[in-house]
């Protein structure tokens, strides 16, 4: 008899109704988890795509600038000249990797979104 009664309350519409809720949060979180992980691709492959052309142009301009200085300062103050740039280049690759760490360390989560709808339903389901 009590076999009868467990499957009864198995089937209850209120068990039903709470495995049907846990359902809705769970097909929620897994779209919204979804969608943010196709934004951070895209965001990821523009980024990627941008900074690959920008540094193409930067290493062509760079290249250009250097030889127009060097033969600017050929016949008077070559090796300054030379020295000056090896100076440019080292500090501007030194003010690059402070700025690329500052943006790679000050970024939060990927997935934010998703982790504070789940500490709002854990904080709504346990009392």
């Amino acid at each position: 008899m009590s076999d009868g009664m467990d499957a009864d309350k198995a089937n209850s519409p209120s068990m039903r109704r709470l495995g049907a809720a846990f359902l809705g949060l769970l097909h929620g979180h897994v779209e919204l988890f979804g969608i943010e992980l196709q934004e951070q691709k895209s965001r990821t492959l523009q980024i990627l795509l941008l900074a690959g052309l920008a540094l193409v142009f930067a290493l062509l301009l760079l290249i250009g600038l250097s030889v127009l200085v060097l033969l600017l300062f050929w016949d008077s103050h070559r090796l300054s000249a030379a020295i000056g740039l090896c100076l440019f280049y080292v500090a501007g690759s030194a003010f690059c990797a402070w700025r690329l760490y500052l943006l790679t360390s000050d970024e939060g989560s990927p997935f934010s979104a998703t982790l504070d709808e789940l500490a709002r339903d854990r904080e709504r389901l346990l009392p």
